[in-house]
This record gives C-alpha cells, structure tokens and sequence, in this order.
C-alpha cells in the first residue's frame, strides 16, 4: 500500500461540549422520601469538519423525578474530533457510529457522574454501552424506514 492508501484514524481531541443541570424543585424536592425514578437517553451524532476530519458526539440525558416532579436533569455532551482518512467506505459508518462513540462514552460517563455528586446527589453511573448493537439497531430502523416509504 501506497502511505495515500492507508487508514488513518486518530483522535484529535475529546472535550466536553456542552453540559446543563437543572434542580428545579429544591430545595423542597430534596426532602422527599421516596425513591426517584430515573430516566436516562443516549443518542450519538456526527458531523465533517473539514476533509477527512469528523466530529462525533455522544449526548446523555439524566432525568430523576418523584411522581410528576423533576429531582434534577441533567444534559451532557461529550465530543471528539477524529481524523479518519482512507478508510473503504462502506466501514465509514461503523468507524464513526461505533468505535468512535466507544472512545467518548467513558469521558462521558465520568463527566455525568461527577456533575450530579457536585449538585448534591449520590453519583449516577451510566451503564456500559454496547455501541454495535445500538448501531446496528439505528441501521436496522433506517433501513425498515426506507422500505416504508412511498416510491
């Protein structure tokens, strides 16, 4: 292989992009009893920055509640900017819906734990994600999308 010929994929930078954390109940929430329900969303996105360069982002949303009231939300938004050069098209989706959300999810993880022990609450730990099954799913729903519509 030619050095024009070879994959390239490299991080260029991961960072937290953009965070937001909402108490809007407190303080009288905070002396509730019960237990909150929590509900958590992943979703992932990606966008060409300049040629061969891609920002991927994984964005979680937290949200605890008692009955009908929100204990806290919170929104983050872990990003990285990947070089991805030369690599066979059609294992560009897998490179960037996958292996590269693999590599932002744990900064993620980290950074979401940290805010919600910092707003006063017992740190909510993210489970792991299996980001091929997420993918495949999300093509699996594209693809059954695709056939839906009218031709």
């Amino acid at each position: 292989m030619s050095e024009q010929e070879t994959p390239v994929f490299q991080i260029q930078r991961v960072y937290l992009k953009d965070v937001s954390l909402e108490q809007p109940n407190s303080p009288a929430i905070l002396l509730e009893q019960e237990q909150p329900s929590v509900d958590i969303q992943l979703g992932v996105e990606a966008t060409p920055v300049a040629e061969g360069i891609f920002e991927v982002a994984v964005t979680a949303t937290v949200q605890t509640k008692i009955q009908d009231k929100t204990v806290f939300l919170v929104e983050a938004k872990q990003a990285g900017i990947f070089e991805i050069r030369n690599v066979p098209e059609d294992q560009m989706g897998s490179v960037i819906g996958i292996a590269c959300p693999q590599i932002i999810y744990p900064y993620l993880r980290g950074n979401v734990a940290d805010i919600v022990t910092r707003a006063g609450f017992p740190p909510v730990h993210l489970a792991e994600i299996n980001f091929q099954a997420m993918y495949e799913q999300q093509q699996a729903a594209a693809a059954q999308a695709e056939g839906q519509l009218p031709q």
